[in-house]
């Protein structure tokens, strides 16, 4: 039977319950004899071999690729100059490599058995990729059976030693999944090392959140990176697939699996590339959206001098990004007290902005000529003018603005 024919056959059987199902050891489903695992040629083929121990085993694929290779809109290669433009900034942010090489981020990405959390959720498969120093070398562990987790793991963890883990949405699922499964079987097989995380799920929803309408993992390949997936096995299908081979322990399904955890992998370096050059301001194919938002983070994370350097870049013109910029601009000058730039910047930004962004600047405006500049008739000026502004008559905002008005002209008198 085909693969197409197959996952055809298996989304017949796909239920709501999919992600509740348990998968139960059958009683002589571990291999004693190293001649006994099932289609060990076809395996073989697909540059799979078995990992044993004393009385158990699991499978590992291992696949490299030259720096030359590309992967979207990048070249691996680049990784490693993303790597090196870290090391040249001074800058503080989470997805910062500083003081790090290219060989001690490793990327990794997991299937499970479901969606949910605890115990009853197995994993089957770990997958990883870093740079060895010339190459790209990709490993994937594969649980043959259920209660071979020992070997699963040990495999994993014999040669895992790296400074940060890169992962998509691997805070909130995938490392804490491979820490409930650890937890089983502690006892037999290393400790988890620590190491830093590196979540670019949270990156892509910060930069990209105004484009995308989800920051699924393949619609960011396909929108953004410029890779787009052919004939691939669909994620959600990798439960029923993995049920099945349990079931009949013929690879051809999951070798399909493989080759798409294969692209997840993949994807996040090309992606951490990609944010990068971003985040660093190499990406000369950057949109003004785009750069608003990294300046937003370096402003969030308190790095002023580089939200400043990309708010000042923006601030040229009156197009929406631009007033948008300046008007960060302005919060910046607040935040070091420089008034009188803050009410330069804020007065351009009264005459340009759209409603919500003119308001809020003649909010500012007010409150400064009031409590710094002791100008209570600009004070005056600017609220009223954020009155004419905002329509909304019967909203508290509207209500805070009249008091703050008959105040201001109790104080004139």
């Amino acid at each position: 039977m085909s693969i197409k024919n197959k996952l055809n056959r298996l989304k017949s059987h796909m239920t709501t319950k999919t992600n509740t199902q348990r998968i139960e050891t059958p009683p002589s489903s571990l291999i004693t004899k190293r001649e006994d695992i099932p289609f060990l040629d076809i395996w073989k083929q697909a540059g799979v071999y078995p990992y044993y121990t004393d009385s158990d085993y699991c499978l590992i694929r291992e696949v490299t690729y030259p720096l030359e290779t590309q992967h979207g809109k990048y070249r691996f290669a680049d990784y490693l100059l993303a790597v090196d433009a870290w090391n040249d900034r001074s800058l503080t942010h989470p997805l910062s490599a500083k003081g790090h090489q290219p060989d001690e981020l490793f990327f990794f990405d997991t299937e499970t058995t479901g969606l949910g959390g605890g115990a009853g959720n197995t994993i089957f498969l770990l997958g990883h990729a870093s740079f060895n120093g010339k190459e790209i070398v990709l490993k994937q562990h594969i649980l043959p059976q259920p209660g071979s987790e020992v070997p699963l793991y040990l495999s994993f963890l014999e040669n895992i030693d790296y400074a940060k883990m890169v992962t998509y949405n691997g805070k909130a699922f995938d490392w804490p999944q491979v820490k409930t499964r650890h937890t089983l079987i502690r006892e037999h097989v290393p400790k988890l090392p620590p190491f830093g995380h590196f979540d670019l799920y949270h990156a892509s929803r910060r930069i990209w959140k105004h484009r995308l309408e989800s920051v699924k993992l393949s619609i960011v390949e396909k929108e953004v990176l410029a890779f787009e997936r052919v004939d691939d096995v669909p994620g959600f299908l990798a439960p029923m697939i993995y049920f099945d081979f349990v079931e009949r322990q013929h690879p051809e399904g999951l070798i399909g699996i493989l080759q798409h955890n294969e692209k997840d992998i993949l994807s996040l370096i090309t992606l951490y590339t990609h944010l990068s050059f971003q985040l660093l301001g190499i990406d000369q194919m950057q949109t003004k959206k785009e750069s608003f938002e990294v300046g937003r983070w370096y402003s969030y994370l308190g790095e002023t001098d580089a939200a400043e350097k990309v708010f000042s870049k923006l601030s040229e013109g009156n197009e929406a990004e631009a007033v948008k910029a300046k008007h960060a601009l302005a919060f910046q000058a607040k935040k070091k007290q420089n008034w009188q730039e803050a009410v330069r910047i804020w007065e351009d930004v009264a005459d340009q902005g759209n409603t919500s962004i003119q308001m809020d600047a003649c909010i500012e405006l007010a409150k400064i000529f009031e409590h710094r500049c002791k100008n209570v008739d600009r004070a005056i000026y600017f609220t009223e003018k954020a009155l004419e502004i905002y329509s909304n008559q019967n909203d508290r905002l509207y209500e805070e603005l009249l008091k703050r008005l008959n105040r201001l002209k109790r104080k004139r008198q």
